[in-house]
């Protein structure tokens, strides 16, 4: 039977950052697909510049993953109860439709000696020497990077996320908002909370559009267009399409053994403002670089999942309980727009791996009063 020391089941940016971390080490790696590439995913296609970093540490040419698109260095933020603020971001973002960073990037993990091969994977066994892959190749750690309808994940007998930690978003592309620029527009509503609608501009004269919120609120695909229309009077999008978002706030223990979650699948995904691609990039970087131990790169893989993430997913999720009072949001969006060190730590977590800051606390807490 075919044998490759690393099986990454998933080509987008979570599984080709394993590729090129597994690679650094001398691993042989195979991703699988079941789709060439490119192809579409649904996101609001921003990626922060942390999730660059990332990528950069791994020797990808950051310059080359974001080519043709300009930069976005403004981020405009409006409460659910309209509170404003507008602001530079510490660093640009970059704004690339997800069919053509995706390739980018799995571009060079195949650069880096990974090999590529479109294959729908149905059935993962893990056994004490390696991971059966349906029967036809064996791996020696396999990275389930395979999204949030991961097979791998229900291989390992993972639930999927309750309702009320699974959010749903409907995204289109549309030209950019009047006078939008550079700037990256999120708009929250006190309706159907929680909830927002963005506009990311592509540096085209387009825009990435979209509006999501919690499954548990009863989301329908007509209740996704008319929250877009409402957040975002005039905006007549193409292509609408809607995909799933498993939040951190239900994501699962990573198991011991030599299979590995990474990015959606391991319900990496923000629950402030629905960002994946910082964590996909890093929790697939670390997934790579765990597969060296082996049988115990489960074990590997959690402890680092835990040192780099922990902190962060526990302030994520403290703040995404009390953003539950939209008074709350009000409160902190007033205080981003008095102070930019304050608007620096909330882009910071909810975009990268930011914490709760006694400043952003003390001034949201005065602007409560």
């Amino acid at each position: 039977m075919e044998r490759w020391d690393v099986v990454v089941v998933g080509g987008g940016p979570a599984g080709a950052a394993a590729a090129l971390a597994a690679r650094r080490d001398g691993a042989s790696v195979l991703v699988l697909d079941r789709a060439d590439f490119p192809r579409d995913k649904v996101c609001g296609d921003g990626i922060a510049p942390e999730a660059l970093d990332v990528l950069a540490g791994l020797g990808a040419d950051v310059a080359a993953l974001t080519a043709g698109y300009a930069p976005a260095p403004r981020l405009s933020l409006r409460s659910p109860g309209g509170a404003a603020v507008e602001r530079a971001t510490h660093r640009p973002s970059s704004v690339v439709p997800r069919a053509v960073f995706d390739a980018r990037v799995l571009a060079a993990a195949l650069d880096a000696g990974a090999v590529f091969r479109r294959h729908a994977v149905r059935r993962v066994t893990p056994g004490p020497d390696g991971v059966d892959v349906d029967g036809v190749l064996t791996a020696g750690v396999l990275v389930g990077a395979d999204g949030a309808e991961s097979v791998v994940r229900r291989a390992l007998g993972l639930p999927r996320n309750p309702d009320d930690r699974m959010a749903v978003a409907l995204r289109g592309y549309a030209p950019e908002l009047s006078g939008q620029g550079g700037t990256q527009v999120l708009v929250t509503t006190e309706q159907r909370w929680p909830a927002y609608a963005w506009s990311f501009p592509l540096g085209d004269g387009r825009a990435n559009v979209g509006y999501g919120e919690l499954v548990s609120g009863g989301a329908t695909r007509a209740a996704l267009v008319e929250g877009l229309h409402r957040l975002l009077p005039g905006v007549e999008p193409g292509g609408l399409r809607a995909h799933r978002l498993p939040l951190s706030t239900g994501r699962p223990r990573q198991p011991d053994g030599r299979v590995l979650l990474a990015g959606d699948a391991a319900s990496l995904v923000n629950p402030m403002t629905g960002e994946g691609i910082f964590y996909a990039v890093l929790s697939g970087a670390l997934a790579g670089a765990a597969a060296s131990a082996g049988a115990a790169a489960g074990a590997v893989h959690r402890r680092a999942l835990r040192r780099r993430l922990g902190a962060h997913h526990r302030s994520a999720s403290a703040a995404s309980w009390v953003s539950r009072w939209p008074r709350v949001m009000d409160a902190a969006f007033r205080a981003a727009a008095g102070d930019q060190r304050v608007f620096d730590d909330v882009v910071a977590l909810g975009l990268a791996d930011g914490r709760l800051t006694a400043r952003t606390l003390a001034a949201a807490a005065r602007h409560l009063r």
